[in-house]
């Protein structure tokens, strides 16, 4: 059993009451939990973010990752090394063998669904992050290199997988009551999203999950939000 679940910006609490849940009530504990992009592993850069990792890779499950807005590209960090996982490509760090980066483009046999992930996202608060010191990645979005990937391996899969996991939406999904109060929407960066809309309109696809947004929602009935929730 495969679950997911939206965002965690470095705070495990949700993760960690779900697993104890499931074990207090004997029920069926996942083989992984796929967590819809900012896990905030990468987040610090230093002993914090090892600590962090610690802590995941102790939960006794598989954890895998795929890259949100507000976090380091594993690929960017010397540590990781690259090994397969259920028919893709995942980034692992081997002192956290339990944690697993999804890497944008490979399709992955998740509850025997073909998975294929796509990352990142543009950061609304960019330049609050700046202004305040704060982290910000400037290879938060999937570059046209990646783009390219992506489109790729869906063109030699025929258009056509069972399940589209990714960190932001295309724009015909947003959220538009999730928009930040006092942020100029007219300035905000929605390429990545746009694109998406390429890649929803071109796509056979059964269904796709992504995050992000801080809700949780069914925007139709192949598209879901999530944030808090944890569904199979």
């Amino acid at each position: 059993m495969i679950v997911f679940t939206g965002d965690i910006h470095g705070d495990m609490t949700k993760i960690y009451n779900f697993i104890t849940f499931l074990r207090d009530n004997w029920r069926e504990v996942p083989e992984a939990i796929v967590i819809l992009g900012d896990v905030g592993a990468n987040y610090y850069l230093n002993g914090r973010d090892r600590k962090f990792k610690k802590k995941l890779n102790r939960l006794g499950v598989d954890i895998l990752c795929l890259h949100g807005n507000h976090e380091a590209r594993p690929q960017t960090i010397d540590s990781y090394i690259t090994e397969e996982y259920h028919g893709g490509n995942v980034m692992v760090e081997p002192e956290y063998p339990r944690l697993k980066f999804l890497i944008d483009g490979e399709i992955y046999n998740l509850d025997g669904l073909q998975t294929l992930a796509i990352g990142g996202a543009y950061s609304v608060d960019k330049f609050y992050r700046l202004e305040n010191g704060w982290q910000w990645f400037n290879d938060e979005q999937p570059s046209e290199e990646t783009k390219r990937i992506v489109e790729r391996r869906l063109e030699l899969n025929g258009w056509k997988v069972d399940q589209i996991i990714s960190h932001t939406c295309p724009t015909k999904f947003i959220p538009t009551e999730m928009f930040i109060p006092g942020i100029d929407q007219s300035k905000v960066d929605t390429s990545t999203e746009e694109w998406l809309d390429k890649i929803e309109d071109k796509t056979e696809y059964q269904r796709w999950l992504c995050g992000h947004w801080h809700c949780d929602k069914n925007v139709t009935d192949k598209f879901t939000i999530l944030f808090d929730s944890f569904i199979q």
